[in-house]
Parts: structure tokens; C-alpha cells; sequence
């Protein structure tokens, strides 16, 4: 079983114009669960009413604490008990990650444009399901209409495009994993496997929903091929054949979201603690 839904529906703001605006849009119309907003220059990211920036869940204060709360009352509510605070910190930081690494991965999978955002520059609302983001420059490829545009930064070729998506995700990642920690019983390791299913995770489920799963799964192998610090493993894809020759997509995860220590019969299907018998009776059509 998978966590509970990310985030409800959304109504959707108008962003102004950006080289990755046309991303953002059509993550929206596949995923209406997220929307995304740019800021127009000069203007603050929202603060209150829900809004809680990415900097602030790094600082691993009062506002970590806050935003964990929604995560208690969820557990306790669709559970009918408490889950320890490693837990539910595990929970948030998992809710948090998944949105946030695709403000990079999904311009970068459509347009072949990366956006730079750091902690500061994202600021999310979960109860709306919003996400508000200042994009100050982006990375992209010799002959990219865009490469004129301020704030491009134009490389060379496809496998540096790919270190620029690594290192925007480990720079928006690090500093919140810092924040967590404070919360959870892991160590970094551990942490960054959870960012790195996370930063899998998230495009290979856009993908299919975009009707691009097989090159979102060809482009996740060729962005982490392995031993790149600080990600932690290959993306794990593998098919699994079910009874009548179906071929069935799966990956192992690198880390485990606890889910087990609510309920333990009831495990992810990408859980490391799944069997392959029982990943296959789960992902058959109508199953």
C-alpha cells in the first residue's frame, strides 16, 4: 500500500510566463492533485494560511513541527492511533520530496530545461495542494530557443544536462534532509535513499500518466546509473512476469517508508519487504 493521497484538488492559479512554465502546466493537467504557481519578479513567496517554505522545514523548528501536526492528526485519523515521531517525520518528509523533485525532473523530461531552486525559492501550501516556486535561472541545450533568455545557462549535451538535474535535486534535497533528521532515527544514508525514491518515483509515475512510462523509465536508468553521490543504488526497474506472460514494471526501492510498523501486513508494492509473488498478484489489471 502506498501512502495516503498526497494532496486533494487543487484550484489553479495563473503563473506568468517562464521557460518552464509549459512543464509546469502540463504537470497540472495530468496530475491535478499539484499545481504549480512561479512567482513574478520581485514577489515574495506566500507565507501563512498554510504556506510553509522549503527553508523554514530545513531549519527543523517550530515550523517542521507545525507542518508534521497535519501528518499526526491523518495517521490517527484514518488509523485510530499514533505513529512513532520517526514515523509520521518520514511520512511529511516523503510528502514534501515527491512534489518538490518535480519542479526539476518534469521540465527537464519535457523540455530539456532545469530549473536552479533551492530551499528558499519553493514555498508549499498541502492542504491546496499548491506549490509556489521562483525559478531565477535554468540550465539547457546548445540550440534551445530558450538559450537567449535570461538566466540560461546553455551545456553541453545531454549527460552534463543530466548532472545539472542531479545537482539541482541535491541541492534542493540536502538542506531539507537536514531538517528531517532532526525528526527520524537514520542515518544519511539512509536519508538520501529516501530522497532518491523520491526523485525516481515521482517522474516514473508522471511518466505513465503522461503515456511515456518506457522513456521515463530509459531516462531515470540513464540519469542515475549508479555510484553518484550523494543518491543512494540504480533506480531498481525491473518486470516481473505474471501468470499469463504479462510483463509487469516494478522497481526496488532503496529505502522503506515504515508503513509496515501500522500495518504490518500491508506493505508497499515497490517495499523492499514485498515478494515478488505478491507484487505481481497486486499489479495484474483489476487486481
Amino acid at each position: 500500500m502506498t501512502l495516503p493521497a498526497l494532496l486533494p484538488a487543487p484550484v489553479s492559479p495563473a503563473s506568468p510566463a517562464s521557460p518552464v512554465t509549459g512543464a509546469y502546466a502540463r504537470l497540472t493537467e495530468v496530475f491535478p492533485h499539484l499545481t504549480v504557481r512561479e512567482t513574478a519578479p520581485g514577489e515574495p513567496l506566500p507565507s501563512g494560511d498554510g504556506w510553509v517554505r522549503a527553508d523554514e522545514l530545513a531549519a527543523g523548528g517550530p515550523a517542521l513541527d507545525a507542518f508534521l501536526d497535519w501528518d499526526r492528526a491523518q495517521v490517527r485519523r484514518d488509523y485510530g492511533e499514533g505513529a512513532r515521531p520517526d514515523v509520521i517525520a518520514g511520512f511529511g518528509l516523503h510528502r514534501f520530496a515527491w512534489p518538490a523533485c518535480l519542479l526539476i525532473t518534469v521540465p527537464w523530461f519535457l523540455s530539456h530545461r532545469v530549473p536552479a531552486i533551492l530551499p528558499e525559492d519553493v514555498s508549499f501550501q498541502r492542504a491546496l495542494g499548491r506549490m509556489t516556486v521562483r525559478v531565477t535561472g535554468f540550465a539547457c541545450l546548445p540550440g534551445d530557443p530558450a538559450a537567449a533568455l535570461p538566466g540560461a545557462r546553455v551545456v553541453d549535451g545531454e549527460e552534463a544536462l543530466r548532472a545539472e538535474v542531479r545537482a539541482a535535486v541535491a541541492a534542493l534535497a540536502g538542506p531539507l534532509l537536514d531538517g528531517f533528521a532532526t525528526r527520524m532515527r537514520r542515518g544519511k544514508r539512509a536519508l538520501w535513499g529516501m530522497a532518491t525514491d523520491d526523485f525516481v518515483e515521482g517522474l516514473w509515475y508522471i511518466g505513465s500518466l503522461l503515456g511515456e512510462e518506457d522513456r521515463a523509465v530509459a531516462e531515470l536508468e540513464r540519469l542515475l546509473p549508479g555510484a553518484l553521490r550523494p543518491f543512494v543504488g540504480l533506480p531498481g526497474f525491473r518486470k516481473l512476469t505474471g501468470p499469463q506472460g504479462e510483463q509487469l514494471p516494478t522497481r526496488d526501492r532503496a529505502s522503506c517508508c515504515l508503513f509496515y510498523t501500522l500495518r504490518p501486513e500491508d506493505t508497499c508494492v515497490t517495499c523492499p519487504r514485498t515478494p515478488d509473488a505478491d507484487r505481481v498478484a497486486r499489479l495484474l489489471p483489476g487486481a
